[in-house]
């Protein structure tokens, strides 16, 4: 008889149920077969979900059961040996679907009645969420299990749990919605529908893309747990598609219609539901890396194939157990197996660095230049290239199973990680001890944060982080904080995905239509007005809508389409020498190069990094390069005051930094400067508040605002300027 769904205990272990009310227990590893039990004749199963296996990185002694919905109208909670513990009346009609939340803390069924329940662990009913005229025959839990996403027709619909919430409904296909799954790493949702499209939508009901129409209705789709890939059954068909779409493989095996998929839990492999009474097992192989001159291929479960482009050299590289995630960045291989995790060296791969895992399955592996992040179910884990553990950093209210590239982002001393509880949140951690960096408090934004990416070089104290929040604004801001608040800057508009370059802190990231690199994104501390002419933008209509930075490795940027198909881009490599040049000071190499290129963009980098590193004859040089005649003027007058501490004040003054240049003032005792300085800004109240502060100069403060006044021709209205005019004759 057909088999009806599916569902992995472990990596290695699967069961299924089938309308010969049988339920069989699978190892594919080992290829064995046994039956678990016989259910009573008027039992046909309809749907199976375990019960979560790990929840906050703490094993349940519970999740060695089950729930099975069946056609009788009951569900049943069933253990891991087959004993039925409980059996609940829940619907009129078929129950079509049964799913816990992801702490396990709730169950929803849905019904051929039209009716979606909530009930509680053991099986008792805690509401109906809702009630409509036609059956529901497919049920999600959101993210952080506070929303339901269930179908009605060829309606989706997302109810919260919270009674008087606002309700989403949107129409998602033509055709009756057979099946629908949301992901709670990339908050993504997928609909499969009789009107033979599979679709995916991200969680305000925006359709982000729609597949061709297919021969046969889609009858079954699922998510990967780590919300990269999802897979879509129909009538002899099987296809493996990435997050945006796109479709990895296509597979037309004779199965009938697969009418449901489930993902095991490291992700490497599928079972699906057939319906000519088979169980179908895949494999994910052919995964690809790419760094540089090396392409590396994932050929079996166990094996690797190292291609040197520039040599043509093969190598190949076996282990102990199936590979479940790898990574390639820095001249390092990092591949996590079931077991164990592997560093590989670019430079030799006969000898790699070998080191045990304590919890296992790895969710995502993030490189820097001197170390790298292993995230699994129980935490974060630092580690050096040599397999030492650095840091283990902690915040509080911490889930790691749904931390992803986007989310996370690793540079040479720092970690920083966006918070699922809070989306307006970054936790920034000091990567050797693990400890949140400055006073502690993590960085807040005023709207939800969408991606985030440190750059790479340079001085820690200098490290900054830039990120796109939900109405896909790019801001950056400075990591280090202390006490002083820093400017959290914007810096593009539209902005769909971002990448900074490995060896010097170049920003690259597409906006709207155009592909725009940010050569010195420090600019905006610096002068705000040179930003625009520091970037450098081309026409990005060629990678059609939704495209993904792959990597920005020296000056060459991959970019992958909504196809599916890479692009690969070069920016000019002279950027990049400035960007090396500045960093060894090298300031007489860095004019050379800047007269040869004759570019302006480098002309007006080259002005900020001087003004940064305060080099007055650079900057001069520069900003005359680029027509800046004021700012040449202003710093030859800088460059002609007695004092080094007025110098730097206005240097500070330069940058548009006030409050520090005052502070500076006073504290090398230039208390007439200090009020000038505020006079001169037009911030009277300050320049008297400290000529009485220091008893000194207040006639001066006067003089200039009557002056003020008199060319304005306005009368004084100020009392504390009344009230000092009055005693002091000017």
């Amino acid at each position: 008889e057909l088999v009806s769904c599916v569902g992995w205990t472990t990596a290695d272990e699967l069961y299924s149920c089938s309308d010969d009310h049988q339920i069989m227990k699978w190892n594919p590893l080992t290829s064995e077969t046994t039956r678990v039990v016989k259910l009573p004749d008027e039992i046909y199963p309809i749907d199976l979900h375990w019960f979560p296996r790990s929840i906050g990185g703490k094993k349940q002694s519970h999740a060695e059961s089950f729930v099975l919905t069946s056609s009788d109208g009951k569900f049943h909670l069933i253990s891991k040996l087959g004993r039925v513990e409980k059996s609940v009346e829940a619907h009129c009609g078929a129950v079509l679907a049964g799913r816990w939340n992801y702490e396990g803390t709730a169950l929803v069924t849905v019904g051929e009645d039209g009716q979606v329940k909530i009930w509680s662990k053991s099986g008792m009913l805690r509401s109906t969420l809702a009630q409509q005229g036609s059956p529901v025959y497919s049920v999600a839990w959101g993210p952080d299990s506070e929303k339901v996403l269930y179908t009605s027709g060829k309606q989706l619909i997302i109810k919260p749990l919270q009674p008087n919430a606002k309700v989403l409904q949107w129409k998602a296909h033509d055709g009756l919605i057979l099946k629908t799954d949301w992901n709670s790493v990339n908050d993504l949702i997928l609909s499969a529908g009789e009107d033979c499209k599979y679709k995916v939508w991200d969680s305000y009901g925006r359709l982000l893309y729609s597949s061709q129409l297919q021969e046969y209705p889609i009858t079954s789709i699922a998510w990967a747990v780590d919300g990269e890939l999802f897979a879509v059954g129909s009538f002899n068909t099987l296809r493996l598609c990435d997050k945006t779409g796109w479709s990895y493989a296509l597979e037309k095996p004779n199965t009938g219609s697969i009418f449901n998929i489930s993902w095991s839990i490291d992700g490497t492999q599928l079972a699906g539901a057939c319906g000519n009474g088979h169980v179908i097992f895949a494999h994910i192989v052919e995964q690809r890396w790419e760094w540089k001159n090396f392409e590396i291929t994932l050929i079996k479960r166990r094996t690797m194939k190292v291609h040197n482009v520039i040599n043509d050299a093969e190598d190949s590289l076996e282990f102990r157990d199936r590979v479940i995630k790898a990574s390639l960045d820095y001249g390092y291989l990092v591949v996590s197996t079931s077991l164990q995790c592997y560093v590989f060296s670019t430079k030799n791969w006969n000898t790699p660095l070998i080191f045990d895992l304590k919890e296992g399955t790895v969710s995502l592996i993030l490189q820097a230049e001197r170390h790298f992040l292993l995230v699994d179910g129980g935490g974060l884990y630092l580690y050096s290239y040599e397999g030492r553990l650095i840091s283990s950093p902690k915040y509080p209210g911490m889930r790691t199973d749904i931390l992803n590239a986007q989310t996370v982002s690793l540079s040479n001393d720092t970690l920083a990680v966006k918070d699922k509880a809070d989306e307006k949140v970054i936790y920034i951690f000091e990567a050797l001890s693990g400890k949140p960096l400055g006073d502690g408090k993590p960085l807040t934004h005023k709207t939800e944060i969408v991606e985030i990416a440190l750059d790479q070089k340079g001085l820690t104290s200098e490290r900054k982080i830039a990120f796109i929040d939900k109405n896909r604004d790019l801001y950056i801001t400075s990591v280090k904080r202390f006490g002083k608040e820093q400017k959290i800057v914007k810096i593009g508009t539209m902005v769909q995905t971002l990448a900074w370059n490995d060896t010097s802190n170049i920003l690259c990231g597409i906006q709207d239509t155009r592909f725009t690199v940010w050569y010195y994104p420090n600019t905006v501390y610096v002068d705000k007005d040179l930003l625009p002419k520091t970037l450098y933008e081309k026409d990005g209509s060629e990678f059609s809508k939704n495209p993904q930075i792959v990597s920005f490795v020296g000056n060459q940027i991959t970019i992958r389409r909504a196809d599916g198909s890479l692009v690969h881009l070069n920016i000019s490599p002279y950027p990049g020498i400035l960007h090396d040049y500045v960093r060894a000071s090298h300031w007489e190499d860095a004019v050379r190069l800047c007269r040869f290129v004759k570019d302006q963009s480098l002309w007006a980098c080259l002005a900020a990094m001087a003004v940064a590193n305060k080099d007055m004859t650079t900057a001069e040089i520069a900003y005359a390069a680029i027509g800046e005649i004021d700012k040449v003027q202003y710093i030859n007058s800088i460059k002609e005051l007695p004092s080094r501490e007025s110098r730097m004040a206005h240097m500070l003054l330069f940058s548009g930094n006030t409050q520090e240049a005052e502070t500076l003032l006073l504290q090398s005792g230039l208390i007439y400067q200090a009020i000038q300085v505020n006079i001169n800004l037009y911030n009277w109240d300050r320049a008297l508040e400290l000529a009485v502060k220091h008893k000194t100069h207040v006639d001066t403060v006067l003089a200039y605002r009557q002056k003020f006044l008199e060319d304005f021709g306005k009368k004084e209205t100020n009392r504390r300027f009344l009230q000092y005019a009055e005693g002091v004759s000017v």
